[in-house]
């Protein structure tokens, strides 16, 4: 099993999400393949939470998982928002080590 498809597992037996998109976004950085990672998660779970909430409850999902993770770039939302926002901006390009 890739480890794309290991972090979705997490994130998904965990969170339960509507919509779950994981990338490989490691081509744009320097560190190596599969070390660096962007997570589109749409839950429930999230509704009444601040930003910093819903990613520990992300990184929690994870676990030992997140030892295996150089970065993830967190893009969490409840349904509501996604219905309003539909996507994710854009990953910035790595300022240190881009290809």
């Amino acid at each position: 099993m890739s480890k794309i498809d290991l972090i979705q597992t997490a994130l998904q037996g965990a969170l339960q999400p509507e919509h779950l998109q994981v990338l490989d976004e490691s081509h744009m950085h320097s560190r190596g393949q599969e070390t660096h990672y962007k997570a589109v998660i749409v839950s429930e779970q999230f509704a009444g939470l601040n930003a910093v909430k819903r990613h520990q409850k992300a990184y929690a999902a994870m676990g030992e998982l997140m030892q295996q993770v150089h970065a993830l770039a967190l893009h969490t939302y409840t349904p509501q928002e996604w219905a309003e926002q539909g996507v994710a901006p854009a990953s910035p390009v790595c300022a240190g080590g881009h290809k």
